[in-house]
């Protein structure tokens, strides 16, 4: 699975990326070890996809860190990063990223991502 996301993940000051479906429920969570603590599952997440609405694509600056956050076939992606990574190359990767996830939902679902390899 995490040979799918390995290109952004490889960005420099990028800290781990989640995927959530549209209802909210965690679909995907890769994190490199780091300056960041891996977020607690709780009732925030599903608030905060009801309260996205239908953004396409956004960038969230804080004051150490920034999010990237776009809408994908499967759901919402949230790109974790620090101040200092080049949100271009995120967002390439991800317009790289998202016909993978077309392929994905259109054939065997979120069962193929889980698949061992045998």
């Amino acid at each position: 699975m995490k040979a799918l996301f390995r290109d952004i993940l490889s960005l420099d000051d990028v800290w781990g990326i989640m995927l959530f479906s549209f209802e909210g429920e965690t679909l995907v969570e890769e994190f490199l070890p780091g300056p960041v603590d891996e977020p607690q599952h709780s009732d925030f997440w599903p608030q905060i996809i009801g309260a996205i609405g239908r953004i396409r694509e956004a960038d969230l600056v804080f004051e150490n860190s920034r999010v990237y956050l776009r809408r994908t076939e499967l759901g919402y992606l949230f790109v974790l990063m620090g101040a200092f990574a080049q949100t271009a190359l995120v967002r390439l990767n991800c317009d790289i990223l998202a016909p993978s996830l077309k392929e994905i939902k259109g054939s065997k679902g979120l069962k193929r991502l889980f698949k061992k390899k045998g």
